[in-house]
């Protein structure tokens, strides 16, 4: 006869450390890097939004970053040494315009200016 413990996990419960290490390491292992999550710092004020994240090891050559309306995509170029992947949807339209994007000491930094709204009503005269 042949005992095995019986272990429940309550489907609630996040991920141990553990589990994600070893996914972490079979995705490395079978040729299928995972994007890298990097952890985000978001500051806000009525003018524009800045987004700050750990990038190291790219260059700029090597990040490709969209915008579309309120959407922010980044990603890394084919060859790159590290998988990148991220999108964010800011809320508001972004003036590209009076946006820029700095990367330095391998963090990448974004500000991201709010699109002021323009008022399309026109004045018709009376006559």
């Amino acid at each position: 006869m042949i005992f095995a413990p019986v272990l429940s996990r309550n489907a609630f419960t996040s991920p141990r450390a553990a589990d994600l290490a070893l996914q972490r390491f079979l995705q490395g292992t079978l040729g299928t890097p995972a994007p890298a999550v990097a952890p985000v710092q978001v500051n806000r004020d009525e003018k524009a939004t800045t987004l700050s994240l750990d990038v190291p090891g790219l260059s700029r050559e090597q990040l490709s970053l969209a915008i579309e309306g309120s959407t922010v995509k980044l990603e890394n170029v084919e060859g790159a040494p590290r998988l990148v992947k991220c999108a964010w949807d800011l809320g508001h339209e972004i003036d590209i315009s009076a946006s820029k994007a700095k990367l330095e000491n391998g963090v990448l930094t974004l500000t991201l200016a709010k699109l002021e709204p323009v008022s399309k009503a026109t004045v018709l005269a009376i006559e």
